[in-house]
C-alpha cells in the first residue's frame, strides 16, 4: 500500500533524481529512522514493552512525527525537481524534526497532567510554534502547494476568527494559544488523522511493500494477461483488472497510474485503441482501487475512525458501488472493441493462467491470510504486520525479489518513505481538523447548511456534492475528506441519512475530480504516459467514468445498495442496479449485446433505461426494462438495423 501522493508536490517523481538524493550517508540515515518508526509501531501495536519502553499513546505519536517527517526531509526535496544530495539545510530540518519529536515525546505526561495545551512555559509553547512550521514546510513537500495554502489560512484562522462573518465566526485565540492547541492538544497535530496512521495504517503500508518488492505487482498484471489478455479486447480488460488488484493495494489513484500504466497502455494502443482511450480506461480503473476492497487507501481506515465502526464496516460498504463501477468499465470496454472490431492478445503471448498461480501463489496465500484475520480474527493493527511476515519469509526462502539481504533493506526504506509521505502530509491536515475543532466553525458550518437546505435533502446533497467536488480538485482524497467529514457530513446524518452512506457519498465526491475536467489529475497523468492531450484524455474519462456521478446519490439514499438493510431489499436493489450499469454501459458505448451497434436515439433509450433501473421502485425498473426492451423489438421486426451482435466477453 503506497503513501498518497499529489503531482504538486515538491518532489520530483523521476526514480533517478531520488536515487541520487538517497544515497550514501542520506540513505544510512533514512534506514535507521525507518527501521527506528518500524519499530516502534511495532512495540506500540503489539505491546511488546521492548527494552521496557511502552510509551503513552500520545508520546509515540511524537515520536513517529519526529521520526517519519525527518524521513520525508531528506527524502523529498525542497524544490520540484531538484536533483543531487541532500543539501545540509535538510539534513537540519531532519535533526530539528527528530529533536522536537523527542522532547513533546519524553514530555507526553507532563503535557496531559498540566494543561500545556492551555497555558505551558515559555521553552514548550517556542517548540509548538515550531512544530507547526515543521507541519507546514511537510504538507507543502508531500501534499503539494494547494494543500499547504489550505493547512497555512487554517492554522492562523483561530488568530482572527471572531472578526469573521457569519458561519465563519469562531471563538478566537492568540498566536501564543493557537500554536500550544495544535501542537500539544489531542484534535490537531496528533488528532484523528495522524492516530490512524500510527494504530492502523503502518501495517497496511508495510504489507503493500513487502508485496511490490517481493515481485506482487508483476504477478498480477501476468494474472490479469492471462485471465483477459486472449479476449476480445483483451488489453484494455487487462487495464481495468491488474489496476483494480493494485489500486485496491495501493489506493493512491496517480500513483496506480504511474505504476501500471507504462505497461497497459501502449499494449493498448498497440492493439487498436484510441491513444486518448486507452489511458482514460487506465485512469479510470486506476482512480476505482480508492473505493475498492480490502485496503482502500488511507481514507478507509480514517473514515471508519470519525464513525467508529469496524474497518471491515466501512469495507463491506464500499464493496458494491466498487464492483459496479469496474464492471461498467469492463462491459464499456467489450463494447468498445466489439463496435470497433479489435481483437485480443495472441494466446502465444499470453502466460497459462496455471502456471501463473503456481508461480504466485504466495501472493494470493498472504492477502487470504490478510483478509481471514480481518474477518475472523478482527486485528485490524496487527493483521497486516502478520500477512507482511508471512509473505516476506516465503518469499525470501522461494528467492522472490532477488537478493535477500536487498529485499529487506528495501521493504525497511520504501516502506519508511511511504509512512513518511502520509504523516507529513496529515500532520498538516492535522491543522486544519484542529482549527475546526478550536473555533467551532465546523459545528457551525454544518448547522447553517441545514438551516439553508430546509428539509430538502436533494439541494443538501448537491450542494454537499459541489463542496467536495471542489475540494478534491485541490486535495489528496484523504485531506479532501477529512475536512468534509467535519464540516459536511454532520449536516447529512441530522437529515436522517445513513452515517456511513453519508461519508461515502463525500468520499467518492471528492475523488472524482481524480478523471473530471479541469484537473483530473489521473487523467492528465495517464495522458502524460499515452503521450496524449491532456484535456482530451480527460473528457473520455470523464465519459468512462461518468457512473461514478450517479453512485454515491443512489446509495445515500437507499443504503441497501451498500448493503445497509433488509437481505431481501438489498439482493433486489443490487440485481436491478447491476442490470442498469449494462444499460448504461451499452448506451455509452453504443453497442448492445444480441443487438449489436446502437443508433444514437437507441443508445439514448437505453441511458435512460439505465438510469430508471438504478433508481430503487419497482415502477422505474418496469419503465426501464420496458424502454430497452423497444429496442430489441425493433431489431427483431427490423433485423436489418442490428449490426455485429457478438456476445463475447
Amino acid at each position: 500500500m503506497q503513501a498518497e501522493t499529489n503531482p504538486d508536490a515538491a518532489p520530483a517523481t523521476s526514480p533517478e533524481g531520488e536515487a541520487t538524493r538517497v544515497s550514501g550517508a542520506a540513505y544510512v540515515a533514512v534506514l535507521i529512522l525507518s527501521a527506528m518508526g518500524l519499530t516502534l509501531a511495532v512495540n506500540q501495536v503489539f505491546t511488546l514493552n521492548l527494552f521496557g519502553f511502552q510509551p503513552l499513546s500520545t508520546a509515540f505519536y511524537y515520536l513517529l512525527i519526529g521520526v517519519f517527517v525527518a524521513v520525508a526531509f531528506l527524502v523529498f526535496p525542497a524544490t520540484k525537481g531538484s536533483r543531487g544530495r541532500v543539501p545540509w539545510y535538510d539534513w537540519l530540518l531532519a535533526l530539528a524534526t527528530l529533536a522536537v519529536g523527542v522532547y513533546f515525546s519524553s514530555n507526553a505526561a507532563t503535557i496531559i497532567n498540566s494543561g500545556w495545551d492551555i497555558d505551558a512555559p515559555m521553552l514548550p509553547t517556542v517548540l509548538s510554534g515550531v512544530l507547526v512550521l515543521i507541519a507546514l514546510e511537510g504538507v507543502r513537500r508531500c501534499g503539494g502547494t494547494v494543500l499547504l495554502l489550505v493547512c497555512l489560512v487554517f492554522s492562523i484562522y483561530p488568530l482572527f476568527a471572531d472578526s469573521m462573518p457569519g458561519v465563519l465566526w469562531g471563538s478566537q485565540y492568540t498566536l501564543e494559544e493557537a500554536v500550544r492547541a495544535n501542537a500539544m492538544g489531542v484534535e490537531s497535530i496528533i488528532g484523528i488523522p495522524m492516530r490512524v496512521v500510527a494504530d492502523l495504517l503502518i501495517g497496511f503500508i508495510v504489507f503493500g511493500v513487502v508485496l511490490t518488492v517481493s515481485g506482487g505487482g508483476d504477478f498480477f498484471m501476468k494474472l490479469a494477461y492471462a485471465l483477459m489478455g486472449s479476449r476480445r479486447g483483451g488489453p484494455a480488460k487487462v487495464s481495468i483488472l491488474s489496476s483494480g488488484f493494485f489500486g485496491s493495494l495501493s489506493g493512491s489513484a496517480v500513483s496506480n497510474v504511474l505504476s501500471t500504466g507504462p505497461m497497459t497502455i501502449p499494449t493498448m494502443k498497440r492493439y487498436g485503441y484510441p491513444g486518448t482511450y486507452a489511458a482514460a480506461v487506465e485512469a479510470c480503473a486506476s482512480t476505482g482501487g480508492t473505493i475498492m476492497p480490502p485496503i482502500m487507501g488511507a481514507v478507509a481506515f480514517i473514515m471508519a475512525s470519525f464513525l467508529n465502526v469496524p474497518y471491515l464496516e466501512v469495507a463491506s460498504a464500499a464493496l458494491v458501488p466498487a464492483l459496479f463501477f469496474y464492471l461498467i468499465l469492463f462491459l464499456q470496454a467489450d463494447a468498445h472493441a466489439a463496435r470497433k472490431g479489435l481483437k485480443g492478445l495472441p494466446k502465444e503471448e499470453l502466460p497459462s493462467v496455471v502456471k501463473t498461480l503456481l508461480e504466485g501463489w504466495i501472493y494470493l496465500f498472504s492477502l487470504a491470510l490478510l483478509v481471514f484475520l480481518l474477518l475472523a480474527w478482527r486485528i485490524e493493527s496487527m493483521a497486516p504486520f502478520y500477512a507482511s511476515v508471512a509473505l516476506l519469509v516465503t518469499a525470501l526462502v522461494l528467492h522472490r525479489g532477488g537478493n535477500r539481504k536487498r529485499v529487506i533493506l528495501d521493504v525497511i526504506v520504501e516502506s519508511g518513505k511511504n509512512v513518511a509521505n502520509l504523516v507529513a502530509i496529515l500532520a498538516g491536515i492535522g491543522l486544519v481538523v484542529g482549527a475546526l475543532s478550536l473555533t467551532g466553525a465546523g459545528t457551525a458550518f454544518s448547522r447553517e447548511l441545514i438551516q439553508y437546505a430546509g428539509d430538502n435533502v436533494a439541494l443538501l446533497l448537491i450542494l454537499g456534492a459541489l463542496t467536495s467536488f471542489v475540494l478534491g480538485m485541490g486535495m489528496t482524497a484523504s485531506a479532501c475528506y477529512i475536512f468534509l467529514a467535519i464540516v459536511l457530513a454532520p449536516a447529512l446524518v441530522k437529515m436522517g441519512l445513513d452515517p456511513v452512506a453519508s461519508h461515502m457519498f463525500i468520499l467518492y465526491w471528492g475523488m472524482l475530480s481524480y478523471i473530471t475536467p479541469p484537473v483530473a489529475l489521473a487523467s492528465i497523468t495517464a495522458a502524460g504516459v499515452a503521450g496524449e492531450p491532456a484535456m482530451k484524455t480527460a473528457f473520455q474519462s470523464f465519459k468512462l467514468g461518468s457512473v461514478l456521478f450517479i453512485l454515491p446519490f443512489l446509495f445515500v439514499v437507499e443504503p441497501e445498495l451498500i448493503l445497509r438493510g433488509e437481505p431481501m431489499l438489498i439482493v433486489r436493489y443490487v440485481i436491478t442496479a447491476a442490470i442498469g450499469v449494462w444499460m448504461l454501459s451499452a448506451g455509452l458505448e453504443r453497442y448492445a449485446y444480441f443487438h449489436g451497434a446502437l443508433s444514437r436515439f437507441k443508445a439514448l433509450l437505453f441511458l435512460i433505461g439505465g438510469l430508471l433501473m438504478m433508481v430503487p421502485g419497482w415502477e422505474t425498473d418496469v419503465a426501464g426494462v420496458a424502454l430497452v426492451g423497444l429496442v430489441y423489438l425493433s431489431g427483431l421486426l427490423l433485423p436489418g438495423t442490428r449490426k455485429d451482435a457478438q456476445t463475447e466477453l
